[in-house]
């Protein structure tokens, strides 16, 4: 679903690639590690440094690659669609190798990969059954395909990914609304398996950066995580 029937903000919206190259400058000031990061550490069913080498799909400035890598995966390679995304992941030299593409056909080697990690990327993209087919080609036998995703729920609270121009005004990107039985689907057409699922909720740590949020918000799911093998 197109995420303009939810919109109760209506702000400009872009299209991805030129939203997320205007972003890239304020992008990791704006962001917060509770949305991804803090999920990637709670889950169960994943042990990082079993993970020789992992694709980083829609890896953006590199926070998720860094992050692996401090968590103990071997090589990373990562592929944006944002050249002023990547030029900052490059800078941060925690990638094997960086390509400009699209998620969903990466030209990344067949079964070359013990995981595959997409984050906060899966909103924007009109359908599922494309991530899920080329995550599940790039996995080894035995790998693990990790997502972390935007909540449906808070999507359709009427807030989409946005950030605030230099002059204060807000500007959306283009974004869909997937039910988690969207991704349930699209993953068992792939030929997936859920092993594990967490949703992260609006509590203490969010309201410390968006204290205003308290009431309106507060143990709303905003983001999710996923683990598939």
């Amino acid at each position: 679903m197109k995420f303009d029937s939810f919109d109760t903000r209506h702000y400009q919206t872009l299209p991805v690639q030129d939203g997320y190259g205007e972003w890239a400058a304020t992008y990791e000031a704006t962001v917060l590690d509770v949305m991804d990061k803090r999920l990637l550490a709670r889950l169960t069913m994943v042990n990082w440094p079993d993970a020789a080498r992992a694709a980083d799909l829609g890896c953006g400035t590199g926070r998720t690659g860094a992050w692996l890598k401090t968590s103990g995966v071997g090589a990373v390679d990562g592929i944006d669609l944002t050249a002023e995304m990547l030029e900052q992941a490059q800078a941060k030299a925690v990638y094997q190798r960086l390509e400009r593409g699209d998620v969903v056909a990466t030209g990344f080697d067949a079964g070359a990969y013990d995981l595959v990690v997409n984050c906060l990327v899966d909103e924007h993209l009109p359908n599922l059954d494309g991530l899920y087919r080329e995550a599940r080609r790039l996995l080894r036998p035995g790998g693990k395909f990790v997502l972390v995703g935007y909540h449906p729920h808070f999507l359709m609270l009427g807030i989409a990914a946005h950030f605030d121009r230099e002059n204060g005004t807000s500007v959306a990107l283009e974004s869909y609304v997937h039910l988690t039985s969207d991704h349930i689907a699209a993953g068992h057409a792939a030929g997936f398996e859920l092993m594990e699922m967490i949703e992260g909720l609006i509590d203490e740590d969010w309201v410390k950066a968006k204290p205003n949020w308290v009431e309106r918000y507060w143990n709303h799911p905003v983001t999710f995580a996923m683990v598939w093998g």
